[in-house]
């Protein structure tokens, strides 16, 4: 048996990320005071390298030179080596790679490798994969790491100068007059620009590689859904959300044995994933899908929540709770190896009839799809074509189909699986607990929604210590500060939970979070909100992130969940505050509308604030009335059911108290509410009327 090679400093950490690296040749250092003090002292460049557990490119770089015993001993030699895993730190990682992009003029991606000076950690030069010997147009790892260490050592005063340019960048600031008028000008740019780049033909935006992009299709399927409420439907904006939903659900990019979306498709055709799975991305995914099918009727779209939603609560749900990060996209060292098959494994699993529906309805038929020699499933056929093929009825389709899948299903389940990344991330928590909440909502699903609410409790008992949350949970430790993100995707995922049901002390505990954000993230002087705490470690720059990227903007959801609690509460300092974030943010939205949908959904909340209901009740009555409120697609509406007998917070919303009726509904715009309702036709006609405004 061989013997592990001597640990490094990583074998400490609780990153799974990190700990794959625990036995490198590599002196790796985790991000902190150690590493930066020993670089200062030693005049050393850093070599910083920002990945995470699931992405395979960092896995390659990983086998090909940081476990390479020469390689290693260049990068020790010559450098202070940081590994930082990019779902522990997003700070770190969004600051180094807008470094990147000035640098370079072009995106970044992972693994990123920068080399920052010794003393101030500002970036000087950067790249993301390097391979180990001369290839893809690339030169050795080792020449890389050579040259830089000697321009390094002989152009000082060339690095200072650059890197003063690059700070001044970094830490410009964008000021927006405080006299704007906000207008919905960016809410039709940023339409305009999303159709621009839509691909008719696949679905999606833009060309390979091709990311589902969940903020900018529920902008379309909220702006299309108001047009038809306004009697001027936008078919365009129509098409495109239905296009790509139905693309994405039907290609390789989604798992039709087991639910959930992998992280991106690596053509524009959605057939051939990038394998990772990640909690982000299903989050929004999930919650999107079943309002596209409240919105639309689209059975595909109910059968793909519901799958997302099953895959969440199976494999990404924590015993005690919350929900795991990733699972990676590699397995038995190959990258897909888990999810792909060839005719001849189908076939001896399965019936003719289940072999003959499967392999023509998922591409088995066809060349193999995956390196020329595997099949990844993708529907290439419906089955009301494959019924019409063969003359039989469609049903019968459709029981070969959930009986191949089934078997398939459980035959893959005996594979080596591909590695879960299983710490537990409060952000991407909020975000899965506001899909899960928002589908059992929306499709009558009260085990999604009881999943929420396990998740939710998990994070309070765990990850809110001494008013203030923390960012990560993993070994029965949580730690890190929590971020901008943590905050407003947990308040988020609240008010979403709170839709469905209520619960005495999550109300409180949403306006305590955002009482923290306001307090320890709100830039008072020019709008926003930073994405680290006032009391967070210095770093080079403190973000304020307005665009969206993988995940909607913090900027953009905690204006969001602010006009809620506002309107709901008459906290006007909630409102002041997301009012400060759009006028920061209104330079952007006339620039490039299109990348901050979620600044854009607050904007349309705050330019036409949308009804909150409170119904004050109980029993079968109050969840009769909660029904019409709640289950319709409706994105600016929050209703509340609350039982007479609950504690609520105290303000305006403790006085709308339960009447002599039944159940009694408050109906609010803004700040301004209407006469109490006792009726449920009265309320029909005034949730008719809210809807044509």
């Amino acid at each position: 048996m061989t013997e592990p090679a001597p640990a490094n400093r990583l074998i400490h950490e609780t990153s799974p990320y990190l700990r794959q690296h625990a036995h490198n040749p590599v002196d790796w250092h985790p991000w902190g005071e150690e590493a930066l003090d020993r670089a200062r002292r030693e005049g050393k460049p850093i070599l910083l390298s920002i990945g995470y557990s699931a992405c395979h490119w960092c896995h390659v770089m990983a086998h090909e030179s940081f476990e390479d015993d020469a390689t290693a001993q260049v990068m020790n030699e010559r450098f202070i080596n940081i590994k930082v895993d990019r779902e522990e730190r997003p700070d770190l990682d969004k600051i180094y790679q807008t470094a990147f992009q000035m640098l370079h003029r072009r995106g970044g991606g992972w693994p990123l490798t920068m080399f920052l000076t010794h003393d101030d950690h500002v970036p000087f030069v950067g790249g993301t994969y390097f391979p180990k010997t001369p290839r893809y147009g690339m030169p050795a790892f080792t020449d890389i790491l050579r040259r830089v260490s000697e321009h390094y050592q002989q152009h000082p005063q060339e690095l200072r100068e650059q890197n003063r340019a690059l700070l001044e960048a970094l830490r410009a600031e964008i000021a927006a007059p405080s006299a704007v008028a906000l207008t919905a000008d960016p809410l039709q740019a940023a339409r305009a620009q999303l159709l621009d780049s839509f691909d008719a033909v696949h679905g999606g935006f833009g060309d390979a590689p091709k990311f589902p992009h969940p903020t900018s299709l529920e902008r379309l399927l909220r702006h299309w859904v108001a047009s038809v409420e306004h009697g001027e439907p936008d078919p365009s904006a129509e098409t495109a959300v239905r296009v790509t939903l139905r693309k994405m659900a039907l290609g390789g990019i989604y798992d039709h044995l087991g639910g959930g979306f992998c992280r991106y498709s690596v053509d524009a055709e959605w057939q051939i994933p990038h394998f990772e799975k990640m909690l982000y991305d299903n989050g929004p995914l999930l919650a999107l899908y079943a309002q596209a099918w409240q919105a639309t009727q689209d059975p595909l779209f109910r059968a793909v929540a519901e799958e997302t939603g099953e895959w969440a609560m199976r494999e990404m749900q924590a015993p005690d709770g919350g929900y795991y990060a990733t699972l990676d996209a590699d397995s038995e060292g190959e990258e897909g190896r888990f999810y792909l098959w060839t005719p001849d494994q189908v076939r001896e699993l399965l019936s003719t009839e289940e072999y003959t529906a499967l392999a023509i309805c998922y591409g088995l038929e066809q060349p193999p799809n995956f390196e020329d020699r595997a099949w990844h499933l993708q529907v290439t056929a419906t089955a009301a074509e494959l019924a019409d093929r063969l003359g039989v009825a469609t049903e019968r389709v459709d029981q070969w189909l959930a009986s191949a899948r089934r078997i398939l299903f459980e035959a893959r389940a005996q594979r080596v699986w591909p590695g879960r990344d299983d710490k537990i991330l409060t952000a991407w928590n909020g975000l899965m607990i506001r899909g899960l909440a928002s589908a059992g909502r929306h499709l009558g699903r009260t085990d999604f929604v009881v999943s929420a609410e396990r998740a939710l409790d998990f994070l309070r008992a765990h990850l809110w210590r001494d008013g203030r949350l923390l960012a990560v949970h993993k070994d029965g430790q949580s730690r890190l500060n929590a971020y901008l993100d943590d905050y407003a995707f947990l308040i988020d995922g609240i008010l979403e939970l709170l839709q469905c049901r209520w619960r005495d002390g999550d109300l409180d505990f949403a306006l305590t979070l955002a009482d923290v954000l306001l307090d320890r993230f709100e830039d008072r002087q020019a709008g926003g909100f930073y994405f680290t705490a006032n009391d967070h470690e210095p770093l080079i720059q403190r973000p304020k992130p307005a665009h969206d990227d993988a995940l909607p903007a913090g900027n953009g959801v905690a204006a969001q969940v602010l006009l809620k609690l506002g309107h709901l509460t008459g906290r006007t300092a909630y409102l002041d505050a997301a009012e400060r974030a759009l006028r920061w943010a209104w330079p952007m939205l006339q620039h490039l509308p299109s990348a901050c949908n979620a600044v854009l959904a607050a904007l349309e909340e705050y330019l036409e604030p949308g009804p909150t209901i409170v119904l004050r009740g109980s029993g079968a009555a109050l969840e009769e009335w909660r029904e019409p409120c709640a289950r319709p697609y409706a994105p600016r509406r929050l209703t509340l059911a609350i039982p007479a007998d609950a504690t609520v917070p105290a303000g305006p919303l403790a006085e709308r108290r339960a009447g002599a009726a039944p159940v009694t509904a408050y109906v609010c715009a803004g700040l301004a509410c209407q006469a109490p309702i006792t009726t449920l036709d009265e309320l029909a006609r005034t949730l008719a009327a809210s809807r044509r405004r």
